[in-house]
């Protein structure tokens, strides 16, 4: 079986509050033995003063974060350029969609934005994203 499971800022930032909706697609993800991912953009967006750095690592520790490469950077400007998006507003959820594309099979992206995801990811009906 392919696939993944790509975390959002709003469901990497549930997963560190421990969220039961989340917890539940975690534990899917690992009974099902596919890897749980985020792109390194995200952690822009997820860590802040106020977040609890303890439960930030232990999150960190169960899943893959993706750096931003030139290959994914590029791939996240054509997914703009292809929506009609500009950079500006859409950029962490493109360097999101472009990480979740890198991935074989099919993908579930669990974000806050699922409008901003389908625009992106318009072209690309093997990846879904989830509300969270």
């Amino acid at each position: 079986m392919s696939g993944a499971l790509v975390l959002g800022s709003e469901g990497l930032a549930k997963a560190v509050q421990r969220d039961r909706e989340v917890h539940e697609w975690l534990t899917a993800a690992r009974d099902a033995d596919l890897p749980v991912i985020t792109s390194a953009a995200v952690l822009v967006e997820v860590i802040h003063p106020k977040i609890n750095d303890a439960a930030l690592k232990w999150a960190l520790s169960r899943l893959r974060v993706d750096p931003v490469t030139q290959v994914i950077a590029q791939s996240a400007a054509m997914l703009l350029r292809a929506a009609g998006l500009h950079g500006h507003k859409y950029a962490i959820d493109a360097m999101l969609c472009a990480t979740a594309l890198a991935q074989p099979g099919r993908v579930t992206i669990l974000t806050s934005d699922v409008d901003a995801i389908a625009q992106l990811a318009s072209a690309h009906p093997r990846l879904m994203a989830e509300k969270v």
